[in-house]
């Protein structure tokens, strides 16, 4: 391998592992705590019968979203029967004193503050001007980092874990949205990176062929660019499954917590097309628009492969799927496309030195010498 050829790996391996390194923690999370896969399903089983309210799971279960059109003021009870929130038609008030304002900002453990008396009148504080709010109820999910004994000792067996409530109240009329949490298996993890990595190899071996022919250009732009596709469609399904349905509001998670998921998408694609358009850099564009989306909406997204349930709307399945084939093209296309790069070069190649121009006459040395 030439120096040049060299540094062009290196500078691809280098820029994507650092960027792996340095924020592929932020990009792969979402909302509050929201997890990327869980064993843990919250589903629900009853809502409140009151026309413009809305109850539903959101982000693989890991919250609830309340959504009031009702007209009327809505209050949820905190885990004392004390109110906590209120959903009014003009937005959302926490009350300061209910301890669940603090304990369902996250699903990791917290301590209330002192002013957090669950006996004490309610104080509301209004914290959105929409009448809808999203909160870990810790009724209705699993928060310890251990899993139950009972799931411990058979972690192969779908459990169910308990009933659950949530109580509500609008003026008098009390309200109630129930549910339940089951622990489901997880699958097994092992064919899915076996098949994850067999995909990109069989993919790696297109950048062995010498020649670099057009036919196998436009292949892995091709995969690059359905790597990149995919990409976008997985982010925006975990948008939809984090409870935002129409474009202003996705769009706008997709720039700020899922930034890095979709620049590295929109860069595979646009490798694929710099690389389509023939230019003499587009493998090192493929290798590195490829080496990023496959790290950064495939690796990132991998934990569906060790869990059961995933933060998308289509199933379980499909995401893992959609997971596994972001990888073989990203991880593979960029293999190829470093491979590729050994028969580039930085310039137009050195003409040949005539032979007789390149030694001395033998019998006239002084034939060779410059002028002075």
């Amino acid at each position: 391998m030439t120096p040049l050829i060299a540094r062009r790996v290196g500078a691809v391996l280098g820029t994507a592992l650092t960027l792996l390194l340095t924020v592929a923690a932020p990009a792969s999370a979402h909302g509050a705590d929201a997890p990327d896969a869980t064993n843990y399903r919250t589903l629900l089983t009853g809502t409140p019968d009151l026309p413009g309210l809305e109850v539903i799971t959101i982000e693989a279960g890991a919250r609830l979203q309340l959504t009031n059109h009702s007209g009327r003021p809505v209050e949820v009870l905190g885990y004392n029967n004390e109110p906590y929130l209120e959903v009014r038609p003009d937005g959302v008030y926490e009350n300061i004193h209910s301890p669940a304002t603090y304990l369902n900002i996250t699903i990791a453990h917290v301590d209330p503050p002192a002013h957090a008396d669950p006996t004490v009148a309610p104080e509301w504080r209004k914290v959105s001007d929409e009448p809808v709010y999203r909160w870990h109820d810790q009724r209705a999910i699993w928060t310890d980092p251990n899993p139950p004994a009972e799931v411990a000792a058979a972690p192969d067996q779908p459990r169910r874990l308990r009933d659950w409530t949530v109580p509500m109240r609008t003026e008098v009329t009390p309200l109630q949205v129930t549910g339940v949490l089951d622990y489901v298996p997880p699958p097994d993890p092992v064919q899915w990176w076996l098949g994850a990595v067999a995909g990109a190899a069989v993919i790696a071996l297109v950048g062995l062929v010498r020649g670099r022919p057009r036919a196998l250009t436009v292949l892995l732009s091709v995969a690059a660019l359905g790597a990149g596709a995919l990409a976008l469609a997985y982010a925006v399904g975990r948008e939809i499954d984090a409870g935002n349905h129409t474009f202003g509001p996705i769009l706008l998670e997709l720039v700020t917590v899922q930034l890095w998921s979709v620049v590295s998408a929109l860069a595979a694609i646009a490798a694929a097309a710099y690389s389509l358009t023939r230019r003499a850099a587009g493998d090192f564009a493929l290798a590195l628009g490829a080496a990023a989306v496959g790290l950064f909406s495939g690796m990132v997204n991998a934990a569906v492969f060790h869990r059961s349930i995933a933060p998308v709307p289509w199933g379980d399945t499909a995401a893992r799927v959609m997971t596994a084939t972001i990888i073989v093209l990203g991880v593979g296309v960029a293999v190829a496309g470093m491979l590729r790069l050994r028969g580039t070069t930085s310039g137009v190649p050195n003409e040949p030195i005539p032979a007789q121009a390149a030694a001395p006459d033998a019998e006239n040395p002084a034939a060779t010498e410059h002028p002075a």
